[in-house]
């Protein structure tokens, strides 16, 4: 009878100690749980700014991981430049202005293409023939496997006469290298090594 009841006791014992076991786990869960929840609510709030507008109004902003956005923006850069630089009008004014501003985003490789166009009379003949030249930027290819950014873009002229319009293929390449931000680049990049490997005719159109 009392080996019995020692028996009892050490499997009284037994369950108390597992229960116990089971007990101090859980709450070891909880507690790590209720850590991890609490450090992703802070690092969220990190993330996020007020702005006092005026002080009046709370706005809320979120921060982000400035290379998140770099592919982006420098597929923006180039389509930027070719806008600025192959987008021309009858106007001697308006194409030194989108030059100037052009040769903001690019080394003084595109200068000299500036350059043997302006000997050759290529934007006087676009002002005297009342000639207008609009560019449409089909892709921007980027390759940031490797510094100097590899870049190639894809894009079409359209040579816009009273008589016709001209389709012309027009393929390019650079190097793309990081730069300080300003007004005049706010993308933070520079074009290095530019040079245009295909523009060809494609089709006339009569008008």
């Amino acid at each position: 009878m009392e080996f019995k009841s020692l028996k009892n006791i050490e499997s009284s014992f037994k369950q108390i100690r597992f229960f116990g076991i089971v007990f101090v786990c859980l709450c070891a869960g909880i507690v790590g749980y209720a850590l991890w929840n609490s450090y992703s609510f802070a690092e969220a709030q990190r993330q996020k700014i007020y702005v006092l507008d005026g002080g009046k109004s709370l706005m809320l902003a979120l921060s982000q991981d400035l290379s998140q956005n770099r592919p982006v923006e420098a597929r923006e850069h180039v389509k930027r430049f070719h806008e600025l630089f192959f987008t021309l009008s009858p106007d001697k004014n308006a194409i030194e202005s989108n030059i100037k501003r052009a040769l903001f985003l690019v080394d003084k490789s595109a200068f000299g293409y500036y350059k043997d166009l302006t000997e050759k009379g290529y934007y006087n003949r676009i002002i005297s023939g009342n000639i207008n030249q609009v560019i449409q930027v089909d892709s921007v290819v980027c390759n940031f496997d490797g510094y100097p950014y590899k870049v190639a873009t894809y894009a079409k002229q359209m040579i816009i006469r009273e008589s016709n319009v001209t389709e012309r293929s027009l393929v390019t390449r650079c190097n793309l290298i990081n730069s300080v931000r300003s007004d005049n680049n706010p993308h933070g990049f520079i074009m290095e090594a530019f040079e245009i490997v295909e523009n060809r005719d494609i089709r006339v159109i009569d008008r």
